[in-house]
């Protein structure tokens, strides 16, 4: 019917800015204190465990100057147009496992970039926001589950 009404409304635009999560940036170097522990702790003889200790302790902290030092980004989607920073995306997906949402997308020299949400840096209204200005996406296809 060409004159009925059209019910369903194109997706809304979303801006949402990812900046690095406080919550990861303090969680890194607490992980290389305890990794330091466990290799003290553990059976191994000295030798190996102090610059074992030393190595995972500088891993923590080094990856949290690392994450902390990520500037923030602003992601843009409006309808089948998506934007990082003001540059047009492609193949752009958005995965949610729990709390944490993760975004992959291909730059214009076809470089894979992705960035994570932490339920800190994402609350549940945006998330919904997000969720609702996605393009759609086809889903995989299953494979049988009997022969046929």
């Amino acid at each position: 019917m060409p004159d009925s009404q059209r019910w369903s409304a194109p997706s809304a635009s979303c801006r949402l800015e990812w900046r690095p999560s406080p919550r990861l940036i303090a969680g890194l170097p607490v992980l290389g204190v305890l990794a330091a522990l466990s290799l003290l702790l553990s059976g191994f003889p000295r030798a190996v465990t102090w610059p074992g200790a030393v190595l995972a302790l500088s891993w923590g902290v080094r990856e949290s100057r690392r994450e902390a030092a990520k500037p923030a980004l602003e992601v843009e989607l409006d309808g089948e147009v998506v934007k990082v920073d003001g540059h047009t995306v492609a193949d752009f997906r958005v995965f949610w496992r729990g709390p944490l949402t993760f975004a992959r997308w291909r730059d214009s020299e076809h470089c894979l970039h992705r960035l994570a949400w932490w339920p800190d840096t994402l609350d549940p209204a945006s998330r919904r926001e997000l969720r609702l200005a996605l393009p759609p996406q086809t889903p995989a296809r299953r494979r049988r589950s009997v022969a046929p």
